[in-house]
């Protein structure tokens, strides 16, 4: 298992790609190198006051440039603060963290990214490492399908809206039934009730099932036990039946942890 590095990274570039939902390179020293596609970054405020960093998804790793791209949504005062940042601006990051999607599960089959919200970021740079046939469902509240065009460079793209203002009306499990989808191999990240479908949706159809868990972390390490998740087995670390999402995900094959 490679290493966890705290950088003081360099902003190379930031846009605003949807309403709230920003996009961020950063220039780092060693994270792109090692990271793999479903970890993630703690990401530190510059204010003092705000002690606790913000985990936020990888969505590209460019190892080649040693630039890693964040796709974020500004949901409180930190992440405000980030999507004030400029190129050039320097920002400390500590990652890689968690354990990414276990891409050799894959090998050969035919698979579903299913991505929903915030969730679905981590399926641009999966839909870049992945061989075989992919499709991408990915859901969304309206017609403002940011990643897009990065998700259907590399895979069949499906989009679901609330609003039915483009793509299927409804959800991804309803744009998988609408399009007829089938797929040998799940991996999904999303909110709970989108994976406690995806889980249920799996087991009725005998489909092995990979989920990235989005719970709210505080140290991204293991230690402080914010993040733990029910399990099905009992946690060597607490003793009791629980995961640390943040260390022993955020990936958990779907039978392995209760929703």
């Amino acid at each position: 298992m490679a290493g966890k590095y705290k950088e003081l990274a360099e902003v190379l570039k930031q846009e605003c790609i949807a309403p709230d939902i920003y996009s961020m390179w950063l220039q780092t020293d060693k994270i792109a190198e090692q990271a793999v596609p479903g970890q993630f970054i703690s990401v530190y405020s510059n204010d003092g006051s705000r002690l606790l960093p913000r985990p936020i998804s990888l969505c590209e790793i460019d190892k080649e440039k040693k630039a890693l791209r964040i796709v974020y949504r500004v949901a409180g005062k930190g992440t405000a603060e980030f999507a004030q940042y400029k190129q050039g601006d320097k920002i400390e990051i500590l990652g890689p963290l968690g354990n990414g999607f276990p891409l050799e599960r894959a090998e050969g089959k035919k698979v579903f990214l299913i991505g929903g919200g915030i969730g679905i970021p981590p399926m641009v740079e999966l839909s870049k490492q992945l061989s075989g046939e992919k499709t991408v469902i990915a859901g969304y509240r309206d017609d403002r399908l940011f990643l897009k065009e990065e998700l259907a460079q590399n895979a069949a793209f499906y989009a679901a809206t609330e609003d039915g203002s483009a793509g299927t009306k409804g959800n991804v499990l309803d744009a998988i039934r609408e399009n007829k989808l089938t797929a040998d191999v799940i991996y999904a990240c999303g909110p709970t009730p989108m994976l406690r479908a995806l889980k249920t949706y799996a087991q009725e159809q005998d489909i092995e099932c990979w989920i990235s868990m989005e719970e709210r972390m505080a140290c991204g390490i293991g230690a402080c036990l914010a993040c733990v998740c029910q399990s099905k087995e009992v946690d060597d670390h607490s003793h009791v039946h629980n995961k640390r999402v943040c260390k022993d995900g955020p990936v958990f094959l779907a039978t392995e942890v209760e929703l």
